[in-house]
């Protein structure tokens, strides 16, 4: 029996599963957080990651009974987009902008503005939003510029976590699709938008990492970090891939079916044998972790408005869920445009939550049910935006992440697609995925046949109960779109 490590090292904590390589079946799981942040300005340091690394690694080694010496690969999924800047020495030179610090915004509107919707979409597959490492990158050099001039490296979070273990600087094309500055339709870094929108000059051929393919070897576990873990020098280290890619990969997301991921983010995704250029903005033509495309749409606000609402409430999540569950179904009942900490899509950084439709006789139970509401309605305007782009999204519907646990999230989302939703036996789908990955190149198959082999059973099927009534989703629809007075004066140029 072989043993694979899959790594989800996301916002908010890190994860590992050891599984069989062979079979799949769950030898023992970890976790350990990482610090909290909070928009706008969403830093960590990677020590942290590497401390909650080892932590996780660790738990799940106790509760799969196995030593480090067991294992055989591994692969890192983790959060996207965050920039690592590495000097000579491999010392990070600032703690890392995470994909939801938006403090970057003014250069992502600038690039936008410069090249137009259409260009950035058809030149790297998605519009750049805040989230977007050139738009970090482009952030250090207006107010920081000495880093560049130090940088040896310019790495994203799975990236930093490889190089620690393999000493080699590699991505692969999931992750290096949301940069904004590789295209994955034709395989190459476009140096050009790094010289013309963050500096000109630099050596930028040199410090981006080698971009592999999703069943490629990143190199092998020989760093005296490795070692430290207890890791044997032979361990393969696969390519790693970003978190939701990942998560795909380890739900089994088939053609044309449908992922809803309900974490700090939220997520609606689907496969596609096909880029997708969407000039609107709303729908992000990255790569998947098997070869092919992966177009998402991504939210900030998920799962943390429903931890809010819950505590404004003054409640537990299971009271919560059954508040919501049993709030009258009336037409003119409040909602929520769900955007507590600005929004990513649509591009709304500078936005705050409103609340509209309150009545005198507005209820506890109406507030829970338009938390969830809030949510999921700003993803099946992704799930719309998706299949106006072209790509098919009309398959099972599954979700999947923390959220997907409360049975209020899984109603509300099938009462408003008005069809089924499934829930898999994947309750850390991205770790799951990262495992795959890992047992593919440990045995050096096609990564799509491990995720075919490993797909996770059906475990729940939410049906459709209340339909969602047109008037709702309209009233939805017209609050989040409305201007709010801060992004009024930002676009007037006043300071607040």
């Amino acid at each position: 029996m072989g043993v694979v490590a899959g790594v989800d090292s996301s916002t908010q904590s890190c994860t590992v599963e050891l599984r069989d390589a062979d079979d799949g079946r769950l030898l023992g799981a970890g976790r350990a957080p990482h610090p909290p942040t909070s928009p706008p300005v969403s830093e960590q340091h990677p020590d942290d990651w590497w401390s909650a690394f080892a932590g996780a690694l660790a738990a799940a080694l106790g509760a799969a009974g196995l030593r480090a010496s067991d294992v055989d690969a591994v692969s890192v999924a983790a959060q996207c987009h965050g920039l690592v800047l590495l000097d000579r020495d491999d010392r990070v030179l600032r703690p890392v902008k995470l994909w939801n610090d938006t403090t970057s915004s003014p250069q992502a509107d600038a690039m936008v503005a410069d090249l137009g919707p259409a260009g950035w979409a058809g030149a790297v597959g998605s519009v750049p939003t805040a989230a977007f490492t050139v738009t970090k990158l482009a952030w250090v050099a207006a107010h920081e510029p000495d880093l560049l001039d130090r940088a040896a490296h310019v790495l994203l979070p799975h990236d930093w976590l490889t190089y620690r273990l393999t000493g080699r600087a590699v991505t692969d094309r999931s992750e290096a699709s949301g940069t904004g500055y590789y295209a994955a339709h034709t395989g190459r870094y476009l140096v050009d938008h790094l010289d013309r929108w963050v500096r000109p000059g630099l050596p930028w051929a040199d410090v981006l990492p080698e971009v592999l393919g999703p069943s490629h070897t990143a190199g092998w576990a020989v760093t005296p970090a490795a070692a430290e873990l207890g890791l044997r020098p032979d361990v393969v280290v696969g390519a790693g891939a970003g978190d939701q890619h990942a998560g795909a990969l380890g739900i089994g997301l088939g053609p044309g079916q449908v992922l809803y991921s309900l974490g700090t983010s939220g997520v609606v995704m689907t496969t596609s044998a096909q880029p997708v250029h969407d000039a609107s903005g709303w729908v992000d033509g990255v790569a998947d972790a098997t070869g092919g495309w992966l177009p998402l749409v991504c939210t900030l606000n998920s799962a943390k408005v429903t931890d809010t609402v819950a505590r404004l409430l003054g409640v537990d999540h299971d009271e919560l869920t059954r508040l919501a569950l049993a709030a009258p179904r009336r037409t003119d009942r409040a909602v929520l445009a769900a955007y507590l900490d600005g929004e990513r899509s649509p591009s709304r950084p500078h936005a705050r939550g409103l609340l509209g439709g309150l009545r005198s006789d507005t209820t506890r139970e109406e507030l829970a049910l338009a938390a969830y509401e809030g949510v999921v309605l700003g993803l099946v305007r992704g799930h719309d935006a998706i299949r106006a782009a072209g790509a098919p999204a009309d398959g099972a519907v599954v979700v999947t992440g923390g959220g997907a646990r409360s049975r209020a999230y899984r109603q509300v989302l099938a009462d408003a697609l008005g069809t089924p939703v499934e829930t898999r036996d994947a309750p850390e789908a991205t770790a799951r995925g990262a495992a795959a990955q890992a047992a593919a190149v440990l045995a050096g198959a096609d990564v799509r046949d491990v995720r075919d082999a490993w797909t996770p059973r059906v475990v729940d099927v939410v049906e459709p109960g209340s339909p969602l009534d047109p008037q709702v989703r309209a009233r939805y629809a017209a609050l989040a779109d409305l201007p709010q007075p801060d992004e009024t004066a930002r676009a007037a140029g006043v300071e607040e």
